[in-house]
């Protein structure tokens, strides 16, 4: 024994002290879809469209703010051309990282590099009933349900609603979900608003939770998300809050939604160059309007389907490219990322929703992405689903148990194990198994591995019905921690100070 353990201990001396020149290390699982040439190519044409082409922007103070910054005004003040120098100056001023905090302003997000974070979607008008499997009109009582999920959930990083209120006033829906989200998560919350003064009512919710502006600003848990009109359409509302958010200083993500073929041109190529001229001209508002304003590029893209006109999610492969190319697009120009996955054009949590969660969601993560949304929609971003969200959180598990790729170092290599053990011999009983088999081998919690002997003791589950059954035990045991009295209180008078408006 002790000469085995010196020839052990020969080994990591040899290990430690060996000199490696020209090493390249894979921290991660290598991917790429666009050469940096081809990115170099692709932005140029953005720039040759912007500058040459235009953008019609229906907003006064956002064309005179363009005007002053050295960009050409036609068309009676609505199309704006921007030259090249003026899009590179926003591109240098907006920050390359965001990072956002929890309700207890812990900092939890850091979208910077490739580090990728996964949430629902919003805007679904339908749900699927978790207890009744029934497709009905959503309530306010399932943007609870989906705050208090995603919360129990260890891979859903933010919330969104999954949903848009049917049950409270139409106008209100966006600041009602607000209401609901806050109070059953600590998670950072991505938001949506149908106007600048519901978004302001929106912040002073924030604001209530935070301790302040200044608090919030300092670490924010609010990311917020509009839309331009695509094609390279940019409406008053659109603008109104894309300018307050900057002035609020506040994360803030500007997505457009091209599809191939329909709003954009029926090339991969020139998809991406409508995507990004959508996108980047949301920045550079935000950055005429408030030099280093924090905000997030990226774009929903995907093709119509020529046989049915209806908008491709999960089950279109172009879904996925594009997605990664864009997110490869704009991190070669510095700026943190936005992306889709874990979303399916099933109509009910079915076979197909598994297999096109799982393939968004690895090419989203292979493509690192920060922001990712809409995991647990179904029918093409029409219905959301508790149970989508549950099977999506799995699935992230497992993608990023691969995306951590290989660890090669002393520890991994485990050649004094290796020689302990010998040919013939087993690692079950070895202190270096117990020490590493629980951070190497990831671990599911819905997914069959029991023998089939067990599986039918235990009930013959499919895996649809496992998902189902967690869902529910969230909902039933879960209990997210709770605001002060106080600043419900105050979340409470906001929500009723934005009905007044509409009681009459």
């Amino acid at each position: 024994m002790a000469r085995r353990r010196k020839r052990v201990n020969q080994y990591s001396d040899k290990l430690d002290h060996s000199i490696r020149s020209n090493q390249v290390n894979n921290d991660s699982v290598q991917f790429s879809v666009l050469s940096k040439t081809q990115c170099e190519r692709i932005f140029n044409g953005v720039l040759e469209v912007l500058e040459h082409v235009g953008v019609d922007i229906h907003h006064k103070e956002a064309v005179e703010l363009l005007r002053k910054a050295g960009c050409w005004v036609e068309n009676d003040g609505i199309r704006v051309k921007i030259p090249s120098y003026v899009v590179k100056q926003a591109i240098s001023t907006a920050p390359s990282r965001i990072v956002l905090s929890d309700r207890n302003k812990k900092r939890t997000m850091f979208m910077e590099g490739n580090n990728s974070y996964f949430g629902p979607g919003p805007t679904n008008l339908n749900f699927i009933d978790v207890y009744t499997g029934e497709r009905r009109p959503v309530t306010k009582n399932d943007v609870f349900n989906t705050a208090k999920v995603v919360d129990a959930l260890p891979n859903m990083d933010y919330c969104m609603s999954l949903a848009n209120i049917t049950d409270c006033t139409p106008q209100l829906a966006d600041v009602h979900e607000i209401h609901a989200m806050l109070q059953n998560t600590e998670k950072p919350i991505c938001a949506w608003s149908f106007d600048l003064e519901n978004l302001k009512t929106i912040i002073k919710m924030f604001e209530a939770v935070a301790g302040g502006a200044e608090e919030l600003q300092k670490n924010p848990n609010i990311i917020f998300y509009s839309e331009p009109t695509t094609p390279m359409v940019h409406t008053k509302e659109a603008v109104d809050k894309l300018l307050y958010m900057a002035e609020k200083r506040l994360p803030q993500l500007y997505t457009p939604a091209v599809q191939a073929g329909a709003t954009g041109p029926a090339t991969r190529a020139g998809t991406l160059i409508i995507n990004t001229v959508d996108t980047l001209t949301g920045l550079v508002i935000a950055q005429v309007k408030s030099p280093g304003a924090p905000c997030v590029c990226g774009g929903v893209i995907t093709n119509m389907d020529m046989k049915t006109t209806a908008c491709c999610y999960g089950s279109s492969p172009e879904f996925t490219l594009m997605h990664a190319a864009a997110v490869e697009l704009i991190r070669y120009l510095g700026i943190p990322t936005w992306s889709t996955a874990g979303c399916s054009d099933a109509k009910i949590v079915d076979e197909q929703v598994s297999i096109e969660e799982a393939i968004t969601i690895f090419g989203a993560a292979l493509s690192g992405a920060n922001i990712i949304h809409d995991v647990g929609f179904l029918n093409s971003g029409l219905c959301g689903s508790l149970e989508g969200v549950v099977m999506g959180d799995e699935i992230i598990g497992m993608v990023r148990s691969i995306m951590r790729g290989v660890r090669v170092d002393d520890e991994s290599l485990a050649l004094d194990v290796i020689e302990k053990v010998g040919p013939g011999g087993h690692f079950l009983a070895e202190e270096h198994t117990m020490k590493n088999f629980r951070r190497e081998f990831w671990q599911p919690v819905c997914m069959s591995r029991e023998n089939y002997e067990k599986w039918l003791k235990d009930g013959k589950l499919t895996y649809k019905q496992k998902v189902n059954m967690r869902a529910r035990k969230i909902l039933e045991t879960h209990n997210p921690q709770k605001l002060p009295d106080d600043i419900v209180a105050k979340l409470d008078e906001l929500v009723a100070k934005a009905e007044i408006k509409y009681k009459k």
